[in-house]
């Protein structure tokens, strides 16, 4: 056997088999359904059981045993896994210098850390854009079924809020997870093929529509606007579907006017003028301006370990956690654990530029490049009016972006294309003209 034909025969020893992580990626899918459909929350009997603990743990033991038998490897991590290690290890520190509950927060940062694994998991199982479309599709679906549940719940109520347990029984949390959702959604509604699809899809959305202005949620309709213009810039305008941009807003104005009545009243307690049916809201608007001072002040006397994740609420005396992410993390977990989240953060939006950059992607690709763009603006702005840190959405978000990124450098790299280099920074390109060599001059 020649060495030539040896190499072939390794290489077609070595070449990853697609059906050994077919038992991963559906326990991997089993934990984002039992993580955004929270189903223990709102089917009877279903709370007995951990479902999430189960679901991640038979994920695991099934990636153990295709190891060597995948696409990728611990290697091929990019940094934002890396960062988002380093988060977790930060805060491990931060909770046991804690001076305010050294123990609540060590549990609760080690029940945090589950998501690393998602977020790991996620990154080696899913090697294909399919496999990415279904990931998404299980998150989005799943927000909608709870968005119908939550206007079926709280039909009777004020607001949605309390209707379900877990992460949706803040109203604020809700809006926030529909917000997030809502560009996954209209993605799959144009990339959908039938009728039944599409209106089902279209219902949906309605549906999550109606459940955000259901739940009041000041923060949730700000968000929606801004994350809502994005998506439709690259749905509508880009994409030349100027049907689209009407009916948006044909819709949103709407259920402006049928369902907005309670949202319409708490936003004009920000200006003074408060209804005594939105008391609350003055009173919720006054204490959050208060807690952003203290979180600041936090933030400054405590700036290298912080108080520990999810001390806050025990330190501030009010049993209330500021509402923004980006002081929440600063305040819990110090300097150093902010500067490490918006570099997990900031690494999402390096890779969705480059994307948005890229004018060889088909249709699909395009679409879901501005899907998770919006989401991720979405939480961007949404962050700073809601204790949304350690929520697992924006951490699957980025996770869902590194995947997209790598699956089209391999895409790439299969074609022979080679790999684009880095733009050069405007501020060495004289130094970087000054060094370059001059001509060496020649003689007849």
């Amino acid at each position: 056997m020649t060495t030539a034909q040896a190499q072939v025969l390794t290489r077609k020893v070595s070449k990853p088999d697609p059906d050994a992580l077919s038992g991963p990626f559906f326990w991997l899918c089993a934990f984002y359904f039992v993580y955004c459909a929270r189903p223990e929350d709102w089917i009877p009997g279903m709370h007995y059981i951990p479902w999430a603990k189960i679901t991640s743990l038979f994920a695991i033991v099934a990636f153990g045993f295709s190891l060597g038998k995948t696409k990728r490897g611990f290697r091929d991590i990019p940094r934002e896994g890396f960062y988002l290690l380093a988060l977790i290890g930060w805060m491990f520190l931060a909770s046991v210098t804690s001076i305010v509950w050294p123990k609540g927060s060590l549990l609760r940062t080690l029940d945090f850390s589950k998501v690393w694994v998602a977020w790991v998991l996620t990154f080696l199982l899913i090697t294909s854009f399919k496999r990415l479309r279904q990931m998404i599709f299980i998150q989005a679906a799943s927000v909608a079924v709870i968005a119908v549940v939550s206007v079926i719940k709280g039909r009777h109520t004020a607001r949605l809020e309390g209707v379900l347990n877990g992460i949706y029984s803040n109203s604020n949390d809700l809006a926030f997870a529909i917000v997030l959702a809502l560009p996954f959604c209209l993605a799959f509604l144009l990339t959908a093929k039938g009728a039944l699809r599409k209106t089902l899809w279209a219902v949906g959305m309605l549906w999550m529509c109606a459940a955000l202005f259901l739940t009041a949620s000041r923060a949730g309709f700000i968000d929606l606007v801004i994350s809502g213009s994005i998506c439709l810039w690259y749905a509508g305008v880009k994409g030349r579907r100027p049907k689209l941009i009407a009916g948006a807003a044909v819709v949103l104005v709407s259920l402006l006017l049928v369902l907005g009545g309670t949202l319409k009243a708490r936003f004009m307690t920000v200006f003074g003028d408060v209804d005594p049916t939105v008391q609350s809201a003055y009173g919720s608007f006054e204490q959050r301006k208060l807690l952003y001072y203290e979180s600041l002040e936090v933030l400054f006397t405590h700036p290298l370990l912080g108080l520990g994740p999810h001390s806050f609420a025990n330190y501030s005396g009010t049993w209330r956690e500021v509402h923004n992410a980006y002081l929440e993390i600063g305040a819990e977990t110090g300097l150093p654990g902010l500067a490490l989240y918006l570099m997990f953060l900031g690494s999402a939006f390096g890779h969705l530029r480059r994307l948005r950059r890229r004018r060889d992607l088909d249709v699909h690709t395009t679409l879901f490049v501005g899907a998770l763009y919006s989401s991720l603006i979405g939480f961007a702005v949404g962050a700073m009016f809601a204790p949304a840190a350690y929520n697992y959405f924006p951490y699957f978000a980025v996770a869902q972006t590194s995947v997209l990124m790598t699956i089209v450098r391999e895409k790439d790299a299969a074609m022979g294309v080679p790999a684009q280099p880095r733009k050069e920074s405007r501020y060495l390109r004289p130094y970087a003209r000054n060094q370059q060599p001059k001509p060496v001059p020649t003689t007849d």
